[in-house]
């Protein structure tokens, strides 16, 4: 989603850094292979992400929604050595792609990360969980955000961050409400919570279909 004129956007992804080639080889092969690839976090949004993993540097990592790995990918690149990043997806279908982009990033750097992929309903892993995280990307099925937000808070440590994806939903949020719109009213519900829950120090930032950034206090 492009909420800014196409030049602007294109001057912004111009000046940012440049996508890794892994990347671009994921890209091409999910255009190729699955289904609505718009899912993909994209070039711009995925250095935006690399960016605050580099700053954070966070030993644990949980994300909610792999589809085919790009934006964990992404997320990696600034996970130290020894450190571990658990995906969860509940299609089992695109597991097979991220796994064997996940096995070349790992080969292709100088740290050893673990990276575990989980198939199944995000609450219910969630729960099984043990220990905590110090980043969790929230991009699953949007009606389950608020639902998230709530299971992920009694997982994370103090300073933790939380990024959550398309939190403007395509404009929706400020525009009137489809009765037959299920996750609009879900979104703007996560968006309140995120703002007033004392716990948290959040910023919204206009970051493609909107990324929330969010620290545990």
């Amino acid at each position: 989603m492009f909420f800014l004129p196409q030049n602007l956007d294109d001057y912004i992804v111009a000046h940012s850094e440049d996508e890794p080639q892994i990347l671009k080889d994921l890209t091409r092969e999910t255009h190729q292979k699955v289904l609505q690839a718009i899912m993909l976090s994209g070039a711009y949004q995925g250095r935006v992400l690399s960016m605050i993993s580099h700053l954070k540097s966070p030993m644990r990592v949980l994300e909610l929604g792999t589809f085919t790995g790009y934006s964990a990918l992404c997320i990696a690149e600034g996970m130290p050595s020894d450190s571990e990043l658990i995906t969860v997806d509940v299609n089992e279908e695109l597991e097979d792609i991220a796994g064997r982009y996940f096995t070349c990033f790992r080969e292709s750097v100088n740290k050893n990360i673990t990276f575990t992929q989980k198939i199944g309903p995000a609450l219910d892993i969630i729960s099984e969980l043990e220990g905590k995280f110090d980043l969790v990307f929230i991009d699953a099925d949007k009606p389950n955000y608020v639902n998230y937000f709530h299971a992920i808070m009694e997982k994370v440590n103090p300073g933790a961050l939380i990024i959550s994806d398309n939190v403007l939903w395509h404009g929706k949020v400020v525009e009137n409400l489809n009765p037959k719109d299920s996750s609009t009213p879900i979104l703007l519900e996560f968006n309140r919570i995120l703002k007033e829950d004392p716990r948290l120090q959040t910023v919204l930032f206009s970051v493609r279909d909107g990324l929330t950034l969010s620290r545990v206090l």
